[in-house]
């Protein structure tokens, strides 16, 4: 092959080659470019309505997805087969998914947890058979403080699959105090006790108003219920304070709280004849 035939055939490679391969740095530099604008207009924008952690996250994980397609697609310009890289990608995917079947069913839960806000941080919630205050809210658990300072990591998946409580997301709770009374008690004067007793007591709600009422006639009492509303955050003040004057109302009063009890009758036949066979 002589010179030019030599220079001819540099050229042409050069000036197929060159193009692609300028093309596909141009190409890289602005899938680059605009993922990190991307991810900074999702850190910007959803920052402040999601949490921090879970925008992060997103924002990062759309931002390297954008740039694998972009990398994914300049293979094909220099002629390499996208089709079974794609194939392998999508077998490792699922691998991966099914080996991590379990932590992605927490991350998904995470997710809408974050997302639907059933509770917040701070508030204090039962989920599991766990009550505790809300301390941290991740993807994958959520930590809760108990009243007796333990500290529990929940899945998130636990979490969704059971019913939610949360204690404290109105702002008031109403305090449910039974209340048992000897038969022999006139019902009109332990209504008036009742009610009288509730006067004195700090932190309970005028709206809604307090409620007296009966609610059966039990086996060894009548019982009555007392119904006052507070914050949640004077929930067990108040419960506490509205047993104790309760109690002290009605023993001023004169009438008894009576304890379970129960009256046995003998037959006089049966007691002489189990007499006489002792004898």
């Amino acid at each position: 092959m002589d010179v030019e035939s030599l220079l001819n055939t540099v050229y042409t490679y050069a000036a197929t080659w060159g193009i692609r391969i300028v093309g596909v740095l141009v190409a890289l530099f602005v899938a680059w470019a605009f993922a990190g604008w991307v991810q900074r207009t999702i850190n910007k924008r959803l920052g402040a309505k999601l949490d921090p952690s879970l925008t992060t996250f997103f924002a990062s994980l759309l931002r390297y997805a954008i740039i694998a397609a972009a990398v994914v697609g300049c293979l094909g310009v220099f002629g390499i087969q996208t089709a079974s890289f794609a194939a392998v990608i999508a077998a490792a995917g699922l691998a991966i998914g099914l080996a991590f079947q379990g932590t992605l069913s927490n991350f998904a839960a995470g997710v809408m947890i974050l997302v639907f806000r059933p509770f917040k941080v701070g508030d204090v919630v039962q989920v599991a058979g766990v009550i505790g205050k809300v301390e941290e809210i991740d993807l994958f658990t959520s930590a809760l403080s108990t009243p007796d300072n333990r500290r529990i990591i929940v899945p998130n998946g636990t979490i969704v699959a059971n019913i939610i409580e949360n204690m404290t997301h109105h702002e008031t709770r109403r305090v449910d105090v039974p209340v048992g009374v000897d038969y022999a008690a006139d019902i009109d004067e332990v209504r008036k006790v009742l009610e009288g007793c509730l006067k004195d007591i700090p932190d309970i709600l005028e709206d809604p108003e307090p409620q007296i009422f009966l609610s059966e006639l039990g086996a060894s009492s009548v019982d009555w219920q007392v119904r006052v509303w507070s914050t949640p955050a004077k929930y067990w003040d108040v419960r506490q304070a509205t047993v104790r004057a309760a109690k002290k109302a009605l023993d001023e009063a004169g009438i008894s709280i009576p304890f379970p009890q129960q009256d046995v009758h003998l037959d006089p036949e049966v007691v002489k004849a189990l007499g006489g066979r002792a004898a």
